[in-house]
């Protein structure tokens, strides 16, 4: 997983780098070492970054001047922030966790006061301009996600649902990332 980021993190600060221009604060939910972290708290260092995931991942693990590691559980609270980033967090996750996942976002974003957006990095099915590869690559990573951890990976109305179902009001997607998608949530 950490390859894979290392790979996503230069496309993101190349391509997507407007998605983190303005922000002033970003929680990564699950994010494991911080491998992508690092490589936005370096680019932009007026964002204050946490990465959240649970205790016993991040215990030890050494931050710097705006990066910082906290332990917890995405399931009952989310640190206060601008942004959230959910890169391989969601598709591992059923429907109804999901749903979950994304109160405690909005919860999150919505206590500093400002204009937040969750940021997240996952397969949308579907996209038409992907070529046959792609496509089933995709479709291999839905049946791992079925079988390994109950989850799956979701169409645009899939994510639209899950969206709109947790008092979200708008979103877009970029695709870009390989056969991932960049989706900017918004309240």
């Amino acid at each position: 997983m950490a390859c894979e980021t290392r790979m996503a993190s230069s496309v993101m600060m190349g391509k997507f780098k407007g998605v983190f221009e303005g922000l002033e604060s970003l929680v990564d939910v699950g994010g494991g070492i911080g491998t992508i972290t690092k490589v936005i708290a370096k680019s932009f260092p007026n964002i204050e970054c946490i990465v959240f995931d649970l205790p016993h991942v991040v215990d030890g693990l050494q931050g710097s001047e705006n990066l910082k590691y906290v332990g917890g559980d995405m399931f009952e609270a989310i640190p206060p922030t601008q942004s959230i980033l959910l890169k391989g967090v969601l598709h591992d996750w059923n429907d109804e966790e999901c749903l979950k996942i994304l109160k405690k976002c909005k919860e999150a974003i919505g206590s500093k006061g400002k204009e937040g957006k969750v940021i997240i990095i996952d397969v949308v099915l579907g996209n038409e301009k992907e070529d046959k590869e792609s496509f089933e690559a995709q479709l291999f990573y839905d049946l791992e996600m079925m079988v390994l951890v109950n989850g799956k990976e979701r169409n645009e109305k899939e994510w639209s649902k899950l969206f709109f179902s947790t008092g979200f009001s708008n979103y877009k997607i970029t695709y870009g990332l390989g056969f991932k998608s960049l989706i900017e949530v918004f309240p």
